[in-house]
């Protein structure tokens, strides 16, 4: 015997659905320079009520702690992805994944950071999770002598990071970023462009 009833999504499903929405609207609202964001605006754009927002997220730290430690996941995960490129190639991809990165999550670090009575863990360990996710990336890429030898990963993580510091517009930064990575090249992965 079937039932005429409409099938409702489960609680779970619409609860993962709204912690989603929460989260975009929250990635949105914290990219736009110059913007302070309250917790108020962040379950408007989301379309969610306040109960929803704190059942969610207790407060601002835990929204601002989820968001970007989904943040480093996905730049984590970007490390490990095989697109079938040479080693370099793939080196120089996800460092240009994280200079894109850098930049946004200033505001959310200082603010992360402001909050917590002591060192965020969020923030304390996102380096080092980047770095151990990257660290394939550069073996393969200098194992296939298309990478320079003589620098560490940390290093080079430096080098992007301190571009990306730099407040300016990114066709600015852009071509900086290109020489730097240039000069990561072996001569000879060089000469094969």
């Amino acid at each position: 015997m079937t039932t005429d009833r409409p099938t409702f999504p489960t609680r779970r499903a619409a609860a993962k659905r709204n912690r989603d929405k929460i989260l975009d609207a929250a990635r949105a609202a914290f990219a736009e320079p110059g913007v302070e964001v309250s917790m108020a605006e962040i379950a408007r754009r989301a379309g969610v009520g306040m109960a929803t927002l704190y059942r969610n997220f207790p407060g601002r730290r835990e929204l601002l702690e989820a968001l970007y430690a989904g943040e480093v996941d996905a730049l984590c995960e970007a490390a490990r992805a095989d697109d079938g490129q040479p080693p370099g190639e793939a080196l120089l991809a996800w460092l240009h994944r994280l200079f894109a990165f850098l930049p946004g999550k200033r505001l959310i670090v200082a603010e992360l950071l402001e909050l917590s009575v002591d060192d965020s863990p969020v923030v304390d360990g996102s380096r080092a999770r980047a770095l151990a996710a990257a660290r394939p990336l550069l073996t393969a890429a200098q194992d296939a002598a298309e990478i320079r030898a003589d620098l560490t990963l940390e290093q080079i993580f430096d080098l992007v990071a301190a571009i990306a510091k730099i407040s300016s517009d990114p066709r600015y930064l852009e071509p900086m970023l290109r020489t730097m990575l240039d000069g990561l090249r072996t001569p000879a992965a060089a000469q094969l462009d």
